[in-house]
């Protein structure tokens, strides 16, 4: 299914959009993670444009680093399909990242759960501020 892929433009990596995020962007947290976003024009060509983030302070080691950026990415990948109708029926462009802030490893299944709660969350927040 289409619906399921993480494509090259659905990822950030403009170093300004994500500076302004930390400066402008508002945020909350759905324990082991956080989401800052930002509202993008409608010149983005998807409606989420995404950065993970896993600090280097908590997890020195790059492997550790690397498994859970993997596993946020997969549950976002995982749970993006019902956002993406919702946004676009709005023609919402936004920019989000999500940053792990759990003290150790979870599994998938908690980090799963979070993103669930997390991006119905951000879905109420964003309908508030747009309409």
């Amino acid at each position: 299914m289409k619906n399921f892929s993480f494509k090259k433009e659905e990822r950030l990596t403009s170093t300004k959009v994500i500076g302004r995020m930390f400066k402008e962007g508002q945020s909350f947290g759905q324990y082991p993670l956080r989401l800052v976003w930002l509202p993008q024009g409608s010149d983005s060509p998807v409606p989420l444009q995404v950065v993970v983030s896993v600090p280097k302070k908590r997890f020195k080691k790059a492997v550790d680093r690397n498994r859970i950026r993997r596993r946020v990415k997969e549950a976002y990948r995982l749970n993006k399909g019902r956002i993406y109708q919702r946004l676009d029926g709005r023609g919402a462009r936004f920019a989000l990242m999500i940053i792990y802030t759990g003290q150790e490893e979870m599994s998938f299944e908690v980090i799963d759960q979070a993103m669930r709660q997390m991006l119905a969350r951000f879905l109420k927040k964003t309908a508030e501020t747009t309409n």
